[in-house]
């Protein structure tokens, strides 16, 4: 079910360590090749290639690419009460944390009449994607919108891959989801043709096009398969992008204290996203690793995607990784750099502090990636494959600039105007100089 990888009695350099913990093998290199005649499609011919793509990967002709007010509201109209309630507290939830991320305004006299301020202004327009393949994920659309909106964006809009069943129309749930945030701008678009879609902008093709169908963003995030994370990559520097988000991913430190239980039902909660989801226990219990091998094959069995669950955990990205100690434990996962990572330790807490690379941390036995994936108020828009050592998650820093204003008075500028002609004549650039000496 559960490959195992036997770290104890070694000493391992960072390299090595690196080399012998499992990862999904991801070639986004390779799928960039397949990626960008689409990208070049869509910005030279817009609504028409989208049409094109969803057809042909989609099975889908939408006749309409920009999603109808009418549905907008007839999905929120029809959204079941308790999924509506269960959006409800996760937007109150959400927007609370993120509230709280916005960064603030400085000032700073670096000398009398010597200003130097810091503004943060949110970027102007954000494409969102929220993705539908083996899932749908409204819970998506609820991190990515009010990231957007807590940061002050003006703009924002919303893609989502069409659906056969429903006419071309993206899930109901989704739309519903985008209703109840106040979010009119949505698309039956996927994959990389939505990225290139808000990168490039696209041109109308029918009437209810319109001459522009989508207007340019500044920055393109949410979550996707390796196509979504190969576009990404490929229009980096046209727009800004979140990550280059690979397969989900678990990491479990965990010792004798933990419940296997729990362990094996974590583990499989992320196995059921993806085929290439990674699962990996880290302990230095080998009485865990057999109890919780044990009950992986029982709660394996009874769940619902089992046949994913199990190619996912059966994969060479998936492991338990045994170590010497918790000491050894911790070094294994911050080598590792999970996307998500769960401290089920004794004194979880002070564990959890010694953490250095993970997109988020889950301490204790009450705290599982399920409640950060829909209602803890974190964001679950998290960097994958090792992205964790240097990039964060999603949130409202994703859509700000810091931006520097500086004001001199004149005397102010006098002070330093001999230090600033030595300086820029040190550098060979005496013209730099001759700007402060023409003030005076």
């Amino acid at each position: 079910m559960i490959s195992r990888i036997d770290l104890r009695g070694r000493t391992l350099s960072r390299r090595e360590l690196l080399a012998e913990l499992p990862r999904a093998e991801v070639d986004v290199e390779h799928a960039g090749a397949q990626v960008a005649p689409i990208l070049e499609a869509v910005r030279d011919q817009g609504a028409a290639a989208l049409r094109d793509l969803a057809e042909r990967f989609d099975g889908v002709r939408p006749e309409y690419l920009r999603v109808p007010a009418q549905a907008l509201a007839d999905a929120l109209d029809q959204l079941d009460p308790q999924v509506r309630a269960a959006l409800e507290e996760t937007i109150v939830r959400v927007r609370t944390v993120h509230a709280a991320q916005r960064p603030t305004d400085f000032t700073v006299e670096v000398a009398p009449g010597a200003q130097v301020r810091q503004r943060w202004i949110p970027v102007r327009r954000v494409g969102l994607y929220v993705p539908g393949g083996l899932a749908v994920y409204p819970s998506s659309v609820v991190m990515n919108v009010v990231a957007a909106q807590e940061a002050g964006v003006g703009a924002l809009a919303v893609a989502s891959p069409p659906q056969k069943d429903r006419g071309g129309l993206p899930d109901a749930t989704v739309l519903a989801t985008c209703a109840l945030l106040g979010v009119d701008e949505v698309y039956a678009v996927g994959g990389a043709q939505a990225v290139a879609m808000f990168a490039y902008g696209a041109v109308g093709e029918t009437a209810a096009d319109g001459d522009v169908l989508c207007e340019p963003v500044d920055v393109v995030t949410g979550p996707g398969n390796v196509y979504v994370a190969a576009a990404k990559r490929l229009v980096r520097g046209v727009v800004g992008i979140d990550s280059e988000a690979g397969p989900t991913e678990i990491a479990v430190l965990a010792d004798g204290t933990a419940d296997p239980v729990h362990v094996a039902a974590d583990l499989i909660s992320q196995a059921e996203h993806d085929p290439l989801a990674a699962s990996v226990l880290v302990t230095p219990s080998i009485e865990l690793a057999g109890a919780v091998e044990s009950k992986l094959v029982d709660l394996v069995e009874a769940t619902t995607h089992r046949a994913r669950v199990a190619t996912s955990l059966s994969g060479t990205q998936s492991a338990i990784v045994l170590v010497n100690d918790l000491e050894a434990g911790l070094a294994v996962v911050n080598a590792y750099g999970a996307e998500h990572l769960e401290i089920q330790t004794a004194d979880a807490a002070a564990v959890a502090e010694r953490v250095t690379s993970a997109g988020a941390i889950f301490v204790g036995p009450f705290s599982p990636v399920s409640l950060g994936d829909y209602m803890a108020g974190s964001n679950h828009v998290l960097p994958t494959g090792g992205c964790a050592h240097f990039t964060s998650g999603l949130g409202v820093h994703s859509f700000v600039r810091a931006v520097q204003v500086i004001e001199y008075d004149a005397d102010a500028l006098g002070a330093v105007a001999d230090r600033i002609v030595a300086f820029a004549d040190a550098e060979g650039l005496p013209a730099h100089g001759d700007a402060v000496r023409a003030r005076f």
